[in-house]
């Protein structure tokens, strides 16, 4: 139901990170746009699926939970429970993805 928000701020963040590094020469910003890309295509795609499902709605509260009883329990939850560790594992696919790269062109990597 909101488990794309924690991906949406995070991908907000790398857009702002990004932005802010650009005439750096670190190879973790150099490949930064590819994790913006990443971030932005699955919430968007998250989005859709559940309007989809009918899991969001036009109108307020727009989460279909949070209109129920209890609801901001079972937000929070799903927040923690599937947001942060989905949020996790495409950053962690990223980084083995740069640090691949990076040894197959011989680079070093630097911080």
């Amino acid at each position: 139901m909101c488990c794309f928000l924690v991906p949406l701020a995070q991908a907000a963040v790398t857009t702002v990170v990004r932005k802010a590094g650009e005439n750096k020469s670190s190879i973790w910003l150099k490949k930064l746009p590819t994790l913006e890309k990443m971030l932005w295509g699955g919430s968007v795609m998250l989005i859709v699926d559940h309007i989809v499902n009918g899991e969001l709605s036009w109108a307020f509260p727009f989460f279909t939970a949070l209109a129920e009883e209890g609801g901001t329990a079972v937000f929070l939850r799903e927040l923690l429970t599937v947001g942060v560790p989905m949020s996790l594992v495409l950053t962690l696919v990223w980084a083995i993805g740069v640090l691949v790269s990076s040894v197959r062109a011989g680079r070093r990597i630097q911080a």
